[in-house]
C-alpha cells in the first residue's frame, strides 16, 4: 500500500464480523438469478436513506461511513465463504456463478455521501452507490446494517447531549445492557461522535481512542464489613513522602463533621468506610465514591467527606461522589450544600466543587425533570435508554435501486410515502437570510446547481399545489465522492473531526428544531420532508404515469 493510500484510508482496521457473508441470504440468491440472467455487465444506482426521523424528532445525524467505506475496501469472499456457500446453496447452482463470486470486489463502484456527523433528514439519500448491479446488490444489507445503529445512536447521543447542556458531562455506561459486544462497542464510538464525553468500556477506548472513566460499584463497598479488615491502612504523603494512618485521619475527621453534616456516627457503616479509605489507598489522586450503599446522608456523604479531607491532609484532592439510586435532585443539592459547608469551615474552595455524578437509569424525561429541579449534577452515567435506543430501536433506513443501465427505476405504493424518487440525484442545503439551514433541495444530476440570490422553485415531491419560492444566502451541496475506482478518495476524519461536526452541523438549524417536545418540523411551509425541483419533479410524475397500472371500468 502507497504512502498516499496509507494517508487517505487511515485507520483501516477493520471488525472481522463485518465481510461479505454479513448479508441476507436473498442478496446472494439474487445475485445468482442476476448471473444466470447474463446481467453481469448491467449497471446500477441505488440510493441508501430513511423515511421519518427517530425518537420523535425532526433531525437526524448521519454516522456509520467510515464503517461503510472499509467494508468496500476490504471486500472480497475468501476461500471458506465460498466453500460455505457452496454447501449451503441449492445444488443447482453453477459452479462457476462461486468463481465469479471469489473474483468480486468493489473497484468498479462509486460511493456518495454525505460527510459524516452531519445532520441529515428523510428522503435525502445519504448514500448513492453506483456500479455493477450484482456487485452493488450484494452490498445492501450490509451498508444498511453499518448505517442504521450507528446513524440512530449518533442521534441518540446528541439529543442527551442538547438536553444535559453544555456543561454537564455524560458518560456511556451501557456495555452490560448493550446488544451484545457488537453493539456494546458501535454504542460507545457512536455515542461520543453525538456529544458524550466518555465510556467505560474498556476496549472501546482502546480501539477508538475515547476516553476512559469509571469508579467502582456497590460490591466493591459491601466487601468489606468492618474497618478491622484493613491491611494497609497508611498512606505517604504526596509532596514529602511521610507515612500517615488514613484511618486514623479519617476516623478524627468523621467524628469531627458529623454534627455539622446533621449526621450520627453511629448510624454511619463502618465496611462502607474501611472500603472507601482502601479504595484512596489504591487512587489517591482519582478518589470518586460510591455513597448511597446504604444510605447517602446518614452514611456515604459522612463517610466521603471524612477519607476526602484525610487525603488532603496527605496532599491529594478527591475527585467527587457517584449516585444511583434515589431522589437524584434532592441528594445532589444535599451533597453540594455539605461540600460547601465543609469549604468554608476548613478554608478549602475546591471541596465545594466537588463533582456529583448521577447514573440509575436515566433518560432524556429524566434529565429534562432534573433540569426543572435545578439539580446540581456535574455528570450524568447514561447505561440503557441510552445504547438501546429505547424510544425507538430502528432507524428504518432502506435500499432502493433508481437507475438501472441509464434507465430511471421508481417504486410505486399505495403509500405515497413508500414511492422511491427515481434517477441519479444530488441534494443542496439552502440557508436563509438568519444563517439557519432553510430546506433540503434534491435535484437531477443533470441540472445545474442552485445559486446564491437566485430564486428557486421548490416543490414537494408529490403533491402539486405545495410549492414555493426560496432564495438562498447560501447553498451547500451535500454530496461528495468517497469511493472511486476502488480507492477512498477522501482522508477519513478522525472520531474528533466527526464529533465536531455534530455539533457545528446542529448549530445550523433552529433551536425549535431540535427541541425535546413538539418540535417544529424541518420543513418549509407545508413541505414533505424533502423540496424537489421542479424540473425532479416532473421527471418523477411522468414516470409514475408510465409505471402506473390504467385501470379499466365494465
Amino acid at each position: 500500500m502507497s504512502d498516499d493510500r496509507d494517508r487517505l484510508c487511515g485507520r483501516l482496521r477493520q471488525n472481522g464480523v463485518v465481510q461479505p457473508l454479513l448479508t441476507d441470504l436473498y442478496q446472494i440468491t439474487m445475485a445468482y438469478a442476476y448471473w444466470k440472467s447474463g446481467k453481469m455487465q448491467d449497471h446500477a444506482v441505488f440510493d441508501l436513506f430513511f423515511r421519518k426521523n427517530p425518537f420523535q424528532g425532526e433531525f437526524t445525524i448521519f454516522a456509520g461511513l467510515e464503517e461503510c467505506l472499509k467494508f468496500l475496501d476490504k471486500f472480497h469472499y475468501s476461500d471458506s465463504d465460498i466453500e460455505y456457500l457452496k454447501s449451503t446453496m441449492s445444488s443447482s447452482v453453477e459452479p462457476k456463478f462461486f468463481e465469479y463470486l471469489k473474483k468480486l470486489n468493489a473497484k468498479d463502484v462509486t460511493l456518495y455521501a454525505i460527510e459524516e456527523g452531519s445532520v441529515v433528514f428523510p428522503r435525502v439519500p445519504l448514500i448513492r452507490i453506483e456500479g455493477p448491479l450484482i456487485m452493488v446488490q450484494l452490498l445492501e444489507t450490509t451498508l444498511l446494517t453499518l448505517v442504521n445503529y450507528a446513524s440512530l445512536m449518533a442521534t441518540n447521543a446528541a439529543r442527551y447531549r442538547m438536553v444535559a447542556g453544555k456543561n454537564v458531562a455524560l458518560l456511556e455506561f451501557g456495555l452490560r445492557r448493550a446488544q451484545g459486544p457488537d453493539g456494546g462497542l458501535s454504542a460507545s464510538k457512536y455515542s461520543y461522535i453525538g456529544g458524550f464525553d466518555g465510556t467505560s468500556n474498556v476496549l472501546a477506548g482502546k480501539l477508538f481512542n475515547i476516553p476512559v472513566k469509571g469508579t467502582h460499584a456497590h460490591a466493591y463497598i459491601t466487601s468489606f464489613t468492618g474497618v478491622e479488615e484493613l491491611q494497609t491502612k497508611t498512606l505517604a504523603h504526596k509532596q514529602t513522602g511521610q507515612v500517615h494512618d488514613l484511618l486514623a485521619l479519617s476516623s478524627t475527621y468523621r467524628e469531627s463533621i458529623a454534627s455539622d453534616l446533621g449526621a450520627l456516627v453511629s448510624e454511619a457503616s463502618d465496611g462502607e468506610l474501611a472500603a472507601l479509605i482502601s479504595f484512596a489507598i489504591a487512587f489517591p489522586d482519582g478518589f470518586m465514591a460510591l455513597v448511597d450503599t446504604y444510605d447517602v446522608k446518614r452514611s456515604g456523604l459522612l463517610n466521603f467527606c471524612a477519607v476526602a479531607l484525610a487525603l488532603n491532609d496527605l496532599g491529594y484532592k478527591a475527585v467527587g461522589i457517584r449516585i444511583d439510586s434515589g431522589d437524584l435532585a434532592y441528594l445532589s443539592h444535599a451533597a453540594r450544600d455539605i461540600f460547601e459547608r465543609i469549604a468554608t469551615k476548613y478554608n478549602l474552595p475546591w471541596f465545594a466543587r466537588l463533582t456529583i455524578v448521577a447514573s440509575n437509569d436515566i433518560n432524556e424525561e429524566t434529565i429534562l425533570s432534573l433540569n426543572e429541579q435545578n439539580h446540581k449534577i456535574d455528570c450524568f452515567g447514561i447505561g440503557t435508554h441510552l445504547v438501546t435506543c429505547q424510544r425507538q430501536p430502528a432507524l428504518g433506513c432502506v435500499y432502493k435501486m433508481v437507475e438501472i443501465n441509464g434507465q430511471p427505476r421508481i417504486k410505486l405504493s399505495q403509500e405515497v410515502d413508500k414511492v422511491t424518487m427515481p434517477g441519479r440525484k444530488i441534494a443542496y442545503r439552502l440557508y436563509g437570510a438568519d444563517g439557519h439551514a432553510l430546506i433540503d433541495l434534491l435535484q437531477r444530476c443533470c441540472e445545474d446547481p442552485p445559486q446564491v440570490g437566485q430564486k428557486v422553485l421548490c416543490r414537494h415531491p408529490f403533491q402539486e399545489s405545495k410549492r414555493a419560492y426560496v432564495i438562498p444566502t447560501q447553498v451547500e451541496p451535500l454530496h461528495k465522492v468517497y469511493w472511486e475506482r476502488g480507492n477512498i478518495c477522501h482522508p477519513l476524519s478522525t472520531l474528533q473531526e466527526i464529533r465536531n461536526r455534530v455539533q457545528e452541523s446542529l448549530k445550523t438549524l433552529r433551536n425549535d428544531h431540535k427541541r425535546n417536545l413538539n418540535p417544529t418540523p424541518y420543513k418549509f411551509l407545508v413541505f414533505f420532508q424533502v423540496a424537489v425541483s421542479d424540473d425532479l419533479y416532473n421527471f418523477i410524475h411522468d414516470l409514475w404515469l408510465q409505471n402506473a397500472p390504467i385501470g379499466e371500468l365494465s
